[in-house]
């Protein structure tokens, strides 16, 4: 059994097709057969059953995917250890961020990492809050960067940076003169919302939980997984919306929309946080973002 068999296997469990996992892996068609063959021949085993055009797995085949990803995740710790003892930091970074931090606030800091130290591979994925903490726990992601407050209490986590929600609407709706809005104002009007799971929906539940207001009372007509849809559908219609200030930013005079920070209740404050499993080998890539991270640290509270 080879690491390069385990790839194969696991690309042609995730796509469910041949051809597709091959495209994916930039072999021919016939080299993965042929080592999915092998593969099954050494250990006589019957890992696919063939269906039509497709394959599919058979009950050996989903039992070993788990020890497989675990025999290439050990093989990649084991390079990055490798990678460890040059004289320049190597290797590479898989980052998840929430959505928010992503795309508003994470960008200049890779590129500062990657102008220290160009030798370091970094991909970068999204999910919510939720998603990302999931991803660190279970080693899919190296680091994960989050906004507000996780449910994973075996994660470490370090705050990075601050950031607030503020009510987003368009400038001609009714509200958009006023410095103050009220509780009635909340239940007057339609509402579009970040889905469950997100930092933001969590942040926008305890500010509505400060203004006394179950969730459920207000006409949530819309639950979207984008900043960016929210602010178009949000200038377009009499809805209101609670996003990141970074988010609305540079949007709101393009789009004609009205942001207003809170100044009638609590303001829904968060905090960016950086996310790291503390039983897990922390590479001299991983210690290079976090002294980025530090050097950054106050420029943006």
């Amino acid at each position: 059994m080879t690491l390069d068999q385990l790839r194969i296997f696991l690309k042609v469990a995730e796509q469910g097709h041949v051809t597709r996992a091959a495209q994916m892996l930039n072999l021919t068609q016939s080299a993965v057969s042929a080592s999915l063959a092998a593969l099954e021949t050494t250990h006589d085993v019957k890992l696919f059953d063939r269906v039509g055009r497709g394959i599919a797995l058979t009950e050996a085949g989903r039992q070993f995917i788990p020890s497989a990803r675990a025999v290439l995740d050990q093989a990649r710790l084991a390079g990055e250890v490798l990678n460890d003892l040059a004289t320049e930091a190597l290797g590479s970074l898989r980052l998840q961020a929430s959505q928010t931090v992503a795309n508003y606030w994470l960008p200049p800091i890779l590129v500062a990492m990657h102008e220290s130290h160009p030798r370091i591979d970094l991909t970068l994925t999204q999910g919510n809050t939720g998603s990302v903490a999931a991803a660190v726990l279970s080693g899919s992601a190296d680091m994960g960067f989050v906004e507000g407050e996780i449910t994973q209490d075996r994660l470490e986590r370090r705050v990075v940076a601050q950031d607030e929600l503020v009510l987003v609407m368009a400038r001609d709706h009714p509200l958009a003169g006023h410095e103050c809005v009220t509780r009635d104002d909340y239940l007057a009007y339609p509402w579009i919302i970040r889905e469950p799971g997100s930092g933001t929906r969590s942040e926008f539940d305890a500010h509505l939980a400060e203004m006394g207001i179950d969730p459920a009372q207000l006409s949530v007509f819309l639950e979207m997984p984008s900043n960016e849809a929210i602010l178009a559908a949000i200038a377009a219609g009499p809805s209101l919306t609670m996003l990141s200030r970074r988010a609305v930013g540079g949007a709101a005079p393009d789009q004609n929309l009205r942001a207003m920070p809170v100044t009638w209740a609590r303001r829904p404050e968060r905090h960016f946080s950086v996310l790291t499993h503390p039983d897990r080998y922390r590479t001299r890539a991983q210690q290079a973002l976090l002294a980025i991270l530090d050097s950054h640290a106050g420029q943006d509270l």
